[in-house]
């Protein structure tokens, strides 16, 4: 409701079962607010440089304070609210007048960061967990320092430098957003530069490594064969109904085909359990890692070799609904660890983590000379410095480069 505040209006005005507000006709931005015990309470309305809307109290109440008065009282606040904005837009760090860190997340980064990236409702209290102290800090007085002190105290608790490297990029994005918002005139981080980090060993499987691997998915199946004829045994002796067989062509569950399929194409244990039928293109032998399933949010097109093929051949006939590799109650498959920690132990295999077969297809790739540029589209790699940790690999390129040098 809008209208002029004057005594009249105050006096008439009732309260109701919740409080509302009468904005002031003649003054935009002033208003009254009524509560449901009937108290009237002035205050302002405005929005901050980012179109979020802002309401102070004036902690002027009525009758004890006439609205003329208050109007005066209110015309002067927004006046100084205005300014201040002004101002520090035109300070080197200029920012919103008491917008601390955690004020700016809460109220403009967080919902952004969830819209935006597959990550947001996980980052957003990473970000707030490794910045505690500066929390509290209005974003303007958040300098380059105050960075490198938070830096070298991290460093100081044996904190890695690769974690506090990610940590600090996750604190350029909620920067870069507050300029881009026009909430600081400058970033605080520009000039902090990034730690060297200790080059990361690409993890791959030896030939007689993953000979151990084959053997135990086999061997996993069969123990399991034998296990469901034993139970069947047991059971039909005392007139129980017997569990479903598991037939030689068939396998006993979604772990070796996922496993095979792995290891043939790259694709990382996220892309393959959000996998579903209708993106695997059996008859052209390829299968489609939507955006909305990747890491990157590319779409790519990964081409089955025979193996991951007739795994997926063989898998189509006995797995039912849309995802690929469904757990128990049809959704998605929500745990793999147990699993494949029981796998790797009876292969003997140790350092080897899901994520290395994707390495290992890489690696193997590249030692059967593929250019790293195929690698790097097949991986989804954005940037073909992320496929240059396997160069060395592929010393027979370099060897090729120099010979060119050679005079016929």
């Amino acid at each position: 409701m809008r209208a002029k505040l004057d005594r009249d209006l105050l006096r008439s005005l009732s309260p109701k079962a919740g409080t509302y507000d009468i904005l002031d006709a003649d003054l935009p931005g002033f208003l009254a607010r009524v509560t449901p015990g009937g108290v009237i309470t002035y205050g302002i309305r405005y929005s901050d440089p980012c179109g979020k809307q802002r309401r102070e109290s004036l902690k002027l109440t009525f009758p004890s304070v006439q609205a003329n008065v208050a109007r005066a009282a209110a015309k002067k606040r927004l006046a100084e609210i205005e300014l201040d904005i002004e101002t520090a837009k035109k300070a080197p760090h200029g920012y919103a007048p008491g917008l601390t860190l955690r004020g700016f997340i809460d109220e403009h980064y967080a919902d952004w960061l969830t819209a935006n990236t597959k990550s947001g409702k996980l980052r957003v209290p990473a970000i707030k967990a490794a910045f505690p102290d500066l929390l509290g800090r209005p974003i303007g007085e958040i300098t380059a320092l105050a960075i490198e002190k938070w830096r070298t105290e991290r460093l100081k608790a044996g904190i890695s430098p690769s974690t506090t490297n990610r940590n600090i990029a996750s604190l350029r994005g909620v920067f870069s957003r507050a300029v881009e918002w026009g909430l600081l005139a400058a970033h605080p981080l520009q000039s902090v530069k990034m730690m060297k980090e200790p080059g990361g060993k690409v993890r791959w499987l030896s030939d007689d490594e993953e000979s151990r691997l084959r053997a135990a998915l086999e061997a996993r199946e069969a123990n399991d064969r034998a296990g469901r004829i034993s139970a069947n045994e047991w059971r039909a002796a005392r007139n129980y109904e017997l569990l479903p067989e598991l037939p030689e062509d068939q396998f006993t569950d979604y772990l070796r085909p996922m496993v095979l399929l792995s290891l043939n194409t790259g694709a990382r244990q996220g892309e393959l359990v959000k996998l579903r039928w209708n993106a695997v293109d059996l008859d052209n032998a390829v299968i489609t890692l939507h955006g909305d399933t990747t890491k990157s949010g590319s779409t790519r097109h990964i081409p089955l070799n025979t193996e991951a093929r007739e795994a997926l051949e063989r898998w189509r006939k006995q797995s039912t609904g849309p995802i690929v590799f469904p757990g128990r109650d049809g959704g998605e498959l929500a745990e793999i660890k147990t699993a494949w920690a029981n796998l790797l132990k009876a292969a003997k295999i140790t350092a080897f983590r899901w994520h290395d077969m994707r390495h290992h297809f890489a690696s193997r790739l590249v030692m059967a000379g593929v250019d790293l540029n195929t690698v790097r589209e097949l991986l989804g790699h954005s940037d073909l410095k992320m496929t240059l940790r396997y160069a060395h690999l592929a010393p027979e390129h370099k060897a090729a480069a120099v010979q060119k040098l050679m005079r016929t």
